[in-house]
């Protein structure tokens, strides 16, 4: 036990940035928390007639859950394997989504009315998902976070140098990141409104952090691309 404490105080000595996603995760906690807990006079209620179209499945509970362990383990391995410029690409397009989503709750305060009535316990998967809805209340769900997240995380393994030629990694991520974002809907956590808002914003807002941590060499690469010259050895050796 004790030296597991002494290689995780190692840890957080020789990979000082790692402070930057834990500080803001906590900031961001304590924010969400307290939009939690809020108690609104009116909330704007999310809905669209193809929320309609997409059954309940309890099943679903577990890529969803399976979100959590995927966040830890990507930024956890970015932080011990990816380059500098490729961890703080990926913790900054995470924390701009974040905030952007507290900032949306505040001035947009919206609810989901999608939660089925009854909930079969019988099983595993429809016990969790009653524990789920317990936990987690059915407002301030624009944009899924859930969704945001994946897209940055997968555009992160998809892009990031080590990962790039490991086929099975991208396309289990790939495939886990899919089952995810139909998770959100299928649990009825998320109206289609939120995934897209959540799939387009993590777009977006990932071109700024790749472009806020774009290498020299990547921008040589992209101009070459934009003129049709071929790239140099030095670029192509991306």
């Amino acid at each position: 036990m004790i030296k597991k404490v002494e290689k995780l105080i190692h840890l957080f000595r020789t990979h000082r940035e790692i402070w930057w996603i834990i500080i803001y995760t906590a900031i961001y906690m304590g924010g969400f928390q307290i939009m939690e807990n809020a108690r609104h006079v009116h909330y704007h209620v999310i809905h669209t007639w193809l929320d309609d179209q997409i059954p309940f499945c309890e099943y679903f509970i577990i890529p969803y859950v399976i979100w959590f362990g995927f966040n830890l383990a990507v930024v956890g391995w970015f932080v011990l394997h990816a380059q500098k410029h490729e961890y703080y690409r990926l913790i900054t397009a995470l924390m701009l989504g974040m905030t952007a989503f507290l900032v949306v709750s505040v001035v947009y305060p919206n609810r989901l009315e999608l939660r089925p009535y009854y909930v079969d316990t019988g099983n595993l998967c429809g016990k969790l998902v009653a524990l789920l809805y317990q936990s987690d209340t059915s407002t301030n769900v624009l944009p899924s976070i859930h969704v945001y997240n994946t897209v940055v995380l997968c555009h992160a393994i998809n892009t990031c140098g080590a990962l790039r030629r490991r086929i099975g990694v991208l396309v289990s991520c790939n495939v886990l990141g899919v089952l995810i974002i139909l998770s959100t809907m299928f649990l009825k956590q998320h109206s289609v409104i939120d995934v897209s808002l959540g799939l387009v914003m993590g777009m977006l807002l990932q071109i700024v952090s790749d472009r806020i941590f774009e290498t020299e060499e990547e921008r040589s690469f992209a101009r070459d691309a934009l003129l049709g010259r071929r790239p140099s050895s030095r670029s192509t050796a991306l």
